[in-house]
């Protein structure tokens, strides 16, 4: 069904297997007009993107607007995989800004979402500023670095001798890749179980990504047999007058125990003709931080990552487990989705949980947006309180609540999408 926007002269519908070059075409030009390879271009199109779930904005035969949602799988504390909406191609034309074009996709994909049973929506921000106003809040960061590998020396734990590692051809040994992935996810909040298609994402390797490094390179891990981990990466071998100054760039790595783990960092700070590792968006929380020599030669940097929006409060809320028992009313605010609005009792421990409306007091008020920050364990309610965001109205229940809500491992997301 198409719908008219407020100006009258474009419509928004969803997205026909014949717009997609128009469609497509319109969000690069949004992100700066830079042309992807025919191999990406084709697995998006051909795998990846449902157009049943993907919206456009036409003024007349010109594609002005872009929006699609993937269906993922979430891992939430507790361990429980749920479905979400994964927000993604959101693209507005310049011609075309200020005109409410992006708010009614916006509208649209949460009443969407709402309707396929899926009580989160999660989105990577481009421009952070954009999506609060439609009630989604940063949730989970990761971890940046360029680490002086020349001087910072790794301190392994015990066991770590006992893995082997060999080099495969990425696209090889994609399925072992795979497999290993598949067991990691539901240890972590945040983490993504990979829907067909997306396990090919992983090994893409256009010339032009590579920035000036090697072709993509994997090392598989095994112990006793069994492979256990799995590292992929680049190397951009340099020189200068004074000797080799080469770089490795890590771009996934997953295992399955920390002595695989540590034998996996420790050959990627030892590679041949290399001073410096370059790693981008891990966990928080990483071992490798503490086993470094200097951390401080390790160039730490912080980014926001995953943008969690709870589409309904009660299921979102009932679908996690609590780190402490917690018995609270929530009074939630939230304008885009009126649905939400109103107070909300929650009840759970680390066995399972409940949602539901009430008319009891409120012993907490916030928005939807604050629940959405704290919903993966990786921002404390404590700290969003101490920032004037959530207001206590019975003592002792912002305690109790952040307690609860935190969790053992960090939240990560360990790819974009």
């Amino acid at each position: 069904m198409a719908h008219h926007l407020p100006d009258g002269a474009t419509e928004l519908r969803v997205l026909r297997r014949d717009d997609w070059d128009q469609w497509h075409g319109n969000l690069m030009r949004a992100f700066g007009g830079a042309e992807e390879s025919a191999e990406v271009v084709a697995l998006w199109r051909d795998e990846l993107v449902d157009v049943d779930r993907a919206l456009g904005v036409w003024d007349g035969d010109r594609c002005v607007g872009s929006a699609g949602a993937y269906a993922f799988r979430l891992t939430v504390p507790g361990g429980a995989s749920v479905p979400v909406a994964g927000v993604t191609l959101v693209g507005v034309a310049a011609t075309h800004r200020r005109r409410g074009v992006l708010t009614s996709m916006m509208r649209r994909q949460l009443d969407d979402v709402r309707s396929w049973g899926e009580p989160l929506a999660v989105l990577t921000a481009s421009e952070p500023a954009i999506y609060g106003r439609f009630g989604y809040a940063q949730a989970t960061f990761g971890i940046s670095a360029e680490i002086d590998t020349g001087r910072v020396t790794l301190s392994v734990p015990d066991g770590t001798d006992a893995v082997r590692l060999r080099y495969e051809r990425p696209a090889d040994v994609l399925d072992v890749c795979e497999a290993v992935y598949a067991r990691t996810v539901p240890a972590r909040a945040g983490m993504l179980a990979r829907q067909p298609g997306w396990e090919r994402v992983g090994v893409l390797d256009p010339e032009r990504d590579r920035d000036g490094a090697s072709a993509l390179q994997c090392v598989v891990a095994e112990r006793d047999g069994e492979p256990t981990g799995y590292a992929r990466f680049r190397v951009a071998v340099r020189w200068t007058d004074a000797g080799h100054d080469g770089q490795v760039v890590l771009q996934d790595l997953a295992a399955l125990d920390p002595a695989t783990e540590a034998a996996l960092w420790r050959f990627l700070f030892g590679i041949d003709l290399t001073t410096s590792l370059k790693v981008r968006g891990r966990p928080v929380d990483e071992a490798w931080q503490f086993q470094v020599s200097d951390i401080r030669r390790c160039r730490l940097r912080l980014r926001d990552s995953l943008y969690v929006r709870l589409v309904e409060v009660g299921a979102a809320l009932a679908a996690r487990t609590y780190q402490a028992p917690v018995d609270v009313v929530f009074e939630v605010e939230d304008v885009f989705c009126p649905w939400n609005a109103g107070r909300w009792r929650l009840t759970g421990d680390t066995k399972g949980a409940s949602c539901v409306r009430t008319t009891d007091a409120a012993d907490l008020a916030l928005s939807v947006r604050e629940l959405g920050a704290v919903y993966l364990g990786g921002v404390s309610l404590a700290a969003l309180a101490a920032a004037g965001r959530v207001r206590e109205l019975r003592q002792g229940a912002l305690a109790e609540a952040s307690s609860a809500f935190g969790g053992l491992v960090a939240p990560w997301l360990p790819h974009g999408f």
